[in-house]
C-alpha cells in the first residue's frame, strides 16, 4: 500500500531510514490528476531505483492571477491508486502552508531559458517551478528526478538550475505520452468538452506536418512555422499563443535549421491552454 505524507519532516525522516539501508531513490513531481503519462514516468523510477517519491501539489507560485490555480483538476484518491498501480513507494502531498510559510521571501530566479517559448506569456511561471523543484530536491534529496519531455521548456530549465547550483541529483527526461488519436496526454485535457477535444487534435496535426517538412530537408524555420500556424487555423475552436522554433539546447529562437531543434507551440482550445512539441536532429 503506497503511504501517503503531509509533512517535510515525515518525508525526510522517510527517505533517511532508506538512505541509511543503502538504497537509491527517485523523485517524480507532479502537481496530481494523474493520468498514464505521468504514469510512465513512475515506471522508469521504479525501474531505475530502489524507491520512489511522487509529489502531489499544485503548487500556487506557478499560477499568474488570471490563470486555472482554483479550478486545477484534484482527485487525490485516483492519484493514489495510479500510484499504486506504478509501483510508488511514497506520495508527498503537503498542503500550501507547508511548502510556504508565513514569512516566506526566497526564490529561485532564472534568466535567459525562461524567456522564449511560454515564458513570454507566463512570466513568472519558471520562478514558481524553479522554486518549488528546488525545494522538493531539498526535502527528498533523490538520486534520480523524472520529468516528460512535453513540458520541454521545463525540463531544460530544471536541468539548467541543477547544473547552476550544483544539486546532486540526475534529471531525467522522459517521452511524450499520447492518446491513441495523438494528442498528448494533459491533465487539462480534463477542461474540454467532446467537441473542444476532438478540436485539440489540431495540434498534433500540426506537429506531424512540422516534422515532415523538416525531414522533406525544409530548413527555413519561417516557412516551417507559417505552414504550422495555417494547419492549427483551419480549427475554428484554436487560438495560437505561440509556435516557435529554438535552438534544442539553449533555447534561443533560430532562423535556420542546421542543429538540433525544438519546435514548441501553446494553442488555446476555448479557454484550454494545451502546449505540444518535437525535438528534430538533421
Amino acid at each position: 500500500m503506497v503511504q501517503i505524507v503531509k509533512t517535510i519532516q515525515q518525508v525526510r525522516e522517510t527517505v533517511k531510514a532508506w538512505k541509511k539501508a543503502g538504497l537509491q531513490v527517485g523523485l517524480v513531481p507532479t502537481m496530481g490528476y494523474l493520468h498514464e503519462g505521468h504514469q510512465s514516468l513512475m515506471a522508469q523510477a521504479k525501474a531505475e531505483n530502489d524507491k520512489v517519491v511522487t509529489s502531489i501539489f499544485v503548487n500556487p507560485m506557478q499560477f499568474g492571477p488570471t490563470e486555472d490555480l482554483a479550478s486545477y483538476p484534484r482527485d487525490l484518491d485516483k492519484d493514489s491508486l495510479l500510484c499504486q498501480q506504478a509501483g510508488v513507494d511514497l506520495i508527498f502531498h503537503p498542503e500550501a502552508e507547508e511548502m510556504y510559510s508565513a514569512g516566506f521571501y526566497s526564490f529561485v530566479d532564472m534568466a535567459g531559458l525562461t524567456e522564449e517559448l511560454c515564458g513570454r506569456s507566463r512570466p513568472i511561471h519558471f520562478r514558481g517551478v524553479c522554486t518549488v523543484v528546488s525545494k522538493l530536491f531539498n526535502i527528498v534529496q533523490p538520486d534520480r528526478a523524472y520529468f516528460g519531455q512535453k513540458d520541454a521548456q521545463q525540463l531544460a530549465v530544471i536541468r539548467q538550475m541543477v547544473k547552476d547550483l550544483n544539486i546532486d541529483v540526475q534529471v531525467v527526461g522522459c517521452p511524450i505520452i499520447r492518446e491513441h488519436d495523438g494528442l498528448a496526454k494533459s491533465s487539462r485535457n480534463s477542461y474540454l468538452n467532446a467537441e473542444q477535444r476532438q478540436a485539440a487534435l489540431c495540434l498534433y496535426r500540426a506537429i506531424q506536418l512540422g516534422c515532415k517538412l523538416m525531414q522533406q530537408g525544409e530548413k527555413q524555420c519561417s516557412v516551417v512555422i507559417s505552414q504550422m500556424e495555417s494547419c492549427i487555423l483551419q480549427e475554428p475552436m484554436a487560438k495560437i499563443d505561440y509556435i516557435s522554433i529554438v535552438d534544442a539546447d539553449k533555447l534561443t529562437p533560430v532562423e535556420t535549421i542546421d542543429a538540433p531543434i525544438l519546435c514548441a507551440m501553446a494553442v488555446y482550445i476555448g479557454n484550454t491552454r494545451l502546449i505540444d512539441n518535437f525535438v528534430f536532429d538533421i
